[in-house]
């Protein structure tokens, strides 16, 4: 049922709109909340060596063809993921700035203080589990309604214009960078598979399960 879900759902501590300067204290709990998840989801997957994100993979394999560095291009391909929120008529918020510093803070965290598994199934074990605490997160702060990240705009204008499921946009979008990465020599891992194909399910069971519980 959950992977049906087509919209984010308004709770009692949704925000009535994203660019929102004065939210109530609730609202801005949950989206730092949620934002903390999600920083320690990307930051486990990374510490589980399992393999990269599919958006890092992407950027990694224009850093092997253009000569800038990955975090360059990272920023880069943040600056145009928010220009295509124009057409797709996104509206940024306070989400949108703490995107960036709780989750890049959070990831520094997890490198610094969690170790990496020795051995293979353990790694997977966290990755997996790298995938369910990015799909928590995604959807506790993205039903704060206070502005999303440059990934998950462009995941629910996508859906607003196409009408497909939450999971099956953002299963999409993380197949596609993934594939254009590997092409262009970027690595991919199992744990990057396992992201790629299961953070869509992941964050359409969020919604729905926060959803349930709060409405």
């Amino acid at each position: 049922m959950f992977l049906s879900i087509k919209n984010v759902p308004r709770v009692s501590w949704s925000s009535d709109k994203p660019l929102n300067l004065k939210p109530k204290i609730s609202t801005l709990f949950f989206l730092c909340f949620g934002l903390t998840l999600f920083g320690l989801g990307e930051g486990l997957l990374i510490v589980s060596a399992a393999g990269a994100s599919p958006w890092s993979v992407f950027a990694q394999g224009i850093h092997l063809n253009v000569g800038l560095s990955v975090g360059a291009i990272t920023i880069i391909i943040s600056i145009l993921l928010l220009i295509l929120w124009v057409p797709l008529s996104q509206k940024p918020g306070m989400g949108t700035i703490l995107n960036a510093l709780i989750i890049g803070l959070m990831i520094d965290i997890c490198i610094r203080f969690v170790p990496t598994p020795k051995d293979f199934i353990p790694q997977i074990f966290l990755a997996v589990a790298a995938v369910l605490t990015v799909g928590l997160g995604g959807g506790i702060y993205l039903i704060a309604n206070l502005g999303a990240g440059p990934r998950d705009g462009l995941m629910i204008g996508l859906q607003k214009k196409t009408n497909f499921p939450i999971a099956v946009v953002r299963a999409t979008l993380e197949i596609t960078v993934m594939s254009i990465g590997w092409y262009l020599g970027g690595t991919v891992g199992l744990g990057t598979l396992l992201f790629a194909f299961g953070i869509g399910p992941a964050v359409a069971l969020s919604l729905y399960v926060v959803g349930k519980i709060f409405n």
